[in-house]
């Protein structure tokens, strides 16, 4: 088996035991990037440099200083998380060549734990798309069929460890941009509860909604990455002092909801097979199983899509041209804004800026946002009443397997829609998994989401746990 088979926690254990070096794992992960398929990456690292950060690693950890257990595993990061001297773009022009001064919280607490980063990863432009094909540096593809998408907006992030190009990674969700992409890809990916991970250093599409996450091989990675990340961080008003999550307890005796809008009609035949075969392992492993009515879904869409691009509206016009990014050249001030943003920007962003300032304008605030916001404050009373009753919900990731690259372009509607069972956990800033959990007659993953209650993290790790190791 080569270094890249392993997963973070496997490759941990090695590096520990001296089975395997950190140099040799970071020389393995640069090797694999380098030699990217599928377009995961945007900028690499310094090889120099990680291999100098590896020979310190592995000195601390023969001397016990270091014993994380992601202690010399080198990770990829979504490059919409801040690394200080590495260039972070959020796949735009706008910032191609801007290389920040400072760390994300999250990539901080990863280093501080040993891990090393080798790499930033491609993604949709800061975060708008769900395949991966807006980004100013080219669509991501799929391992699993190059002609498909890898989904999005975190599909270098998932594509990168489906592949083994990358033993796990960082990304973020705004509406299910981590758990699609590791649907479409077979992989593992955790969304957390909002808050319990600092967004200090990610730059913001969706304040209210954003919330960054681990992508793993499974979900035993996953929680890894989870517990070196999250915690309160005084330099984020919205992190949460509890980062533990609750206990992860056992599989009997859970209660576990089904929602029947979740697999009627408009769903595919196959993901609904393969979603309700995850619900029948826990039953066998002695949870109670039962389908219930979350009728909100008619309205999850809508209401992301007004709150989501409202807020990006807002926070995307500090990119101006005036203090760091692309400026275009011009000399009027006025034109200069405009033209920057024009050419800076590619046409989902522009389109999600129009769409937000058009929501919050004058006559049409109380019509569309405020509408809006009272469809997330029900949607969360909602799964509150479900999870008085029930420890888990779940649903299928997306209606569908991966679609064709391209095809999204032409129906931007139905590219909306693949996301209608994920953007409602975010709404309610609830903690969800994604498992691999088969595969369609195309040889294409599917993935199953299991949504726990806000601050239930390690319960949702665990069932998720508890399925890969079940099987």
């Amino acid at each position: 088996m080569s270094i890249m088979e392993l997963t973070a926690l496997q490759l941990g254990a090695k590096i520990k035991s001296r089975e395997v070096s950190v140099q040799e794992a970071v020389q393995a992960a640069l090797d694999a990037a380098e030699g990217s398929t599928t377009n995961a990456f945007i900028s690499l690292a310094d090889r120099d440099k990680c291999l100098s950060q590896a020979e310190d690693i592995q000195t601390k950890i023969l001397r016990g200083e270091c014993m994380s257990p992601l202690a010399g595993v080198p990770v990829g990061v979504k490059d919409n998380i801040c690394t200080k001297d590495l260039r972070t773009t959020c796949a735009s022009k706008m910032l191609a060549d801007f290389i920040p001064p400072y760390s994300a919280t999250a990539v901080e607490k990863l280093e501080q734990a040993g891990a090393i980063v080798v790499g930033k990863l491609n993604m949709d432009e800061f975060g708008m798309g769900s395949t991966s094909e807006t980004s100013y540096f080219g669509a991501v593809k799929n391992p699993w069929d190059k002609e498909r998408v890898p989904g999005g907006s975190s599909g270098g992030s998932a594509a990168a460890v489906a592949a083994k190009e990358a033993f796990c990674a960082l990304g973020s969700d705004t509406g299910g941009s981590i758990r699609q992409p590791s649907s479409y890809c077979g992989v593992t990916g955790f969304k957390p509860t909002y808050g319990t991970v600092s967004r200090y250093g990610l730059l913001a599409y969706a304040s209210s909604l954003d919330q960054i996450g681990a992508i793993g091989r499974d979900a035993a990675d996953c929680a890894a990455i989870y517990h070196t990340i999250a915690g309160k961080d005084p330099r984020d008003g919205t992190s949460l002092d509890l980062s533990g999550g609750g206990q992860e307890g056992g599989v009997r005796g859970r209660k576990i909801a089904l929602p029947a809008e979740c697999f009627g009609d408009g769903v595919d035949s196959e993901v609904k097979q393969h979603v309700l075969a995850v619900a029948e392992v826990f039953r066998g492993m002695g949870a109670e199983v039962e389908y219930i009515s979350l009728p909100f879904f008619d309205y999850v869409i809508p209401a992301y899509y007004i709150i989501a691009t409202a807020e990006a509206s807002s926070n995307l016009s500090r990119y101006d041209g005036v203090k760091y990014g692309f400026r275009a050249d011009e000399n009027d001030l006025t034109q200069m804004y405009s033209t920057t943003r024009s050419e800076g920007f590619g046409t989902e962003v522009k389109k999600r800026i129009l769409l937000g300032t058009f929501v919050l304008s004058s006559g049409f605030y109380d019509a569309y946002y405020k509408k809006a916001l009272q469809v997330k404050a029900i949607i969360k009373e909602h799964f509150d009443d479900v999870f008085a009753k029930y420890d888990a919900v779940i649903t299928p990731v997306a209606p569908a397997t991966a679609p064709l690259l391209g095809e999204s372009a032409k129906d931007s509607l139905k590219m909306y829609l693949s996301d209608i069972f994920t953007v409602s956990v975010n709404l309610a800033g609830l903690p969800a998994v994604s498992v691999p959990c088969g595969f369609d007659s195309d040889g294409l993953p599917i993935g199953a989401q299991i949504i726990g209650n806000r601050m239930a993290d390690n319960m949702v790790l665990g069932l998720g746990r508890a399925y890969q190791e079940g099987l």
